[in-house]
């Protein structure tokens, strides 16, 4: 089993201008991108424009990653939750015990579920006010 910390990024409707600023400042390497237009059963009420904005991104910079997304609806982001944690397991289990232990005095953000981009995601601010992501990628 591994972990992995990485930073993730929310931005206001702007993850791919700057996907394209980190390409060029920082020779960054996109390694995957969802739209929410990608996901499955989104409402019938999305504009395009809404479609558009960027579920997930992973970059690769150098030896790091970088993760980002774009505010559900690009709606303005809380204090503290522009950027976050990302941590990353091999294993469903792990990412569930960890998930577990960092809401115990915490706030759930978003229950630890299957999401179409991993079999086990969930989004918890823990007892200090530190917001992780906490996302399981199986290898493949």
């Amino acid at each position: 089993m591994t972990v992995k910390l990485t930073p993730y990024i929310t931005l206001e409707g702007k993850v791919k201008e700057a996907i394209r600023f980190y390409e060029q400042a920082i020779g960054a390497e996109v390694l995957s991108l969802a739209t929410y237009g990608d996901m499955p059963d989104m409402p019938e009420t999305f504009t395009d424009e809404l479609k558009q904005l960027v579920a997930h991104a992973k970059l690769k910079v150098g030896e790091s990653e970088l993760m980002f997304s774009d505010a559900f609806g690009g709606s303005a982001i809380e204090a503290g939750k522009r950027v976050t944690i990302c941590i990353t397991t091999n294993n469903v289990e792990q990412s569930r015990g960890i998930f577990e232990a960092l809401q115990q005095g915490g706030t759930i953000n978003m229950p630890f579920r299957e999401e179409p981009f991993s079999p086990g995601f969930g989004d918890v601010t823990d007892k200090f006010g530190v917001t992780f992501q906490i996302y399981t990628e199986l290898q493949g």
